[in-house]
């Protein structure tokens, strides 16, 4: 019998198949995702760009993709209005490099001079960027041979860091003493500081710092040990940040005073970074440190209150000049300097960008200078190497 003849011999009574009910979905908790990036190393990018949006920023993740050097191309585009296309035109940040040819099997996007942008990094590519310790050991080992990347343990951090703040205090083991087998042991009591002019707590949270090559930051933050992914207790961590942000939460008076200062202290600490993925894991490392000291604040004082995306944005903001990409020899954004990258052919919405090529030398990096209360109108860019010559 055919397939689309009746059986004359069966009696059932013909059915009409159901359709499934699609699943709604439904949005994870902001809560939730703040939770679990809070308790992880890996942070997912997914959940930094839940983070949400704002009116003069696309993302939190886009802000800490930005590369502020080279700051924002006007991008022409034709949309359709009524029976015509009008041209018009939006300012488009540019972002920082991959530079790192570990990602360029990946294909278009992934190259060493390509951008990084959330599409990359997102979605089903949310597994895309991790930290050195949850990495395969195939793909280290390539790291070490290439860029000669081998990440510092954080007993060894916590030493270097002992003896900068020895220096300042004239006094060992302000914040912990070291122990014999590559431990230290915190110090409970809140930090002593001297009433002399140079020598408060203030002036400690406003003492610049600057990490060399700073790969994910271990000195900077230390949210985990970069050696073995191991999450690093709060009251335990011993980065340079980490410091300034015990001395904001010993001494601020309430929220908005604590605030204040651990926006100064975000902007008093510096480092870069060549490899694009590495400054990333870095630029949230401090401000995922940031939102765990606020909460944590917020419990010792009784406080109930959540973190804004205004809050979170202007944090965002300032780690995009603070943290940047940079060649350290040269003092220059990657690869602008080889006809590779300067003489590459534009996309057909990128003809009124700045190019490269006018600066055969590359394109030197800047970074911040803040003065005030560090809104944009109190920020000064300076290239870096002027404040080397400078010395």
């Amino acid at each position: 019998m055919a397939d689309n003849q009746p059986n004359l011999f069966d009696s059932s009574e013909p059915t009409t198949p159901v359709p499934k009910k699609k699943k709604s979905y439904k949005p994870e908790p902001r809560e939730a995702i703040i939770r679990r990036m809070l308790s992880s190393a890996d942070i997912k990018e997914d959940d930094i760009e839940h983070l949400g949006h704002g009116e003069w920023f696309d993302s939190i993740l886009e802000l800490l993709l930005r590369d502020q050097t080279r700051g924002q191309r006007v991008v022409p585009i034709h949309e359709y209005e009524g029976n015509n296309y009008a041209l018009k035109h939006f300012r488009h940040y540019y972002h920082i490099l991959w530079a790192t040819t570990d990602y360029q099997r990946r294909g278009d996007g992934y190259f060493p001079t390509d951008e990084i942008h959330p599409r990359y990094i997102t979605r089903k590519n949310n597994r895309v960027v991790r930290p050195r310790a949850v990495k395969s050991k195939e793909e280290q080992q390539r790291r070490i041979k290439q860029k000669a990347e081998v990440f510092t343990p954080s007993w060894v951090c916590n030493a270097q860091n002992n003896l900068i703040d020895e220096a300042w205090f004239g006094r060992k083991n302000v914040f912990n003493k070291e122990n014999k087998d590559h431990t230290w042991t915190t110090n409970p009591k809140p930090i002593r500081f001297s009433k002399t002019r140079g020598k408060t707590w203030l002036d400690y949270v406003t003492e610049r710092r600057l990490e060399l090559c700073c790969g994910e930051g271990p000195y900077i933050v230390s949210r985990y040990d970069t050696t073995t992914g191991e999450i690093i207790p709060l009251q335990d961590r011993i980065g340079l940040l980490d410091r300034k942000m015990r001395v904001v939460g010993e001494n601020a008076q309430d929220l908005e005073h604590w605030r204040e200062y651990a926006y100064k202290a975000i902007r008093s600490v510096y480092g870069f970074e060549w490899q694009g993925d590495n400054l990333l894991l870095a630029r949230e490392n401090v401000l995922v440190s940031f939102m765990e000291y606020y909460y944590d604040f917020c419990e010792k004082k009784g406080i109930q209150s959540e973190l804004s995306t205004l809050s979170l944005a202007h944090v965002a903001y300032i780690i995009s000049w603070n943290l940047w990409q940079m060649d350290g020899i040269r003092y220059i954004i990657p690869y602008t300097d080889q006809e590779a990258f300067v003489g590459a052919p534009k996309m057909e919405f990128e003809e009124t960008a700045p190019q490269p090529k006018s600066n055969p030398t590359g394109i030197y990096a800047k970074i911040a200078q803040w003065t005030g209360d560090g809104r944009q109108k109190y920020l000064k860019p300076i290239e870096f190497r002027n404040l080397i010559k400078s010395k």
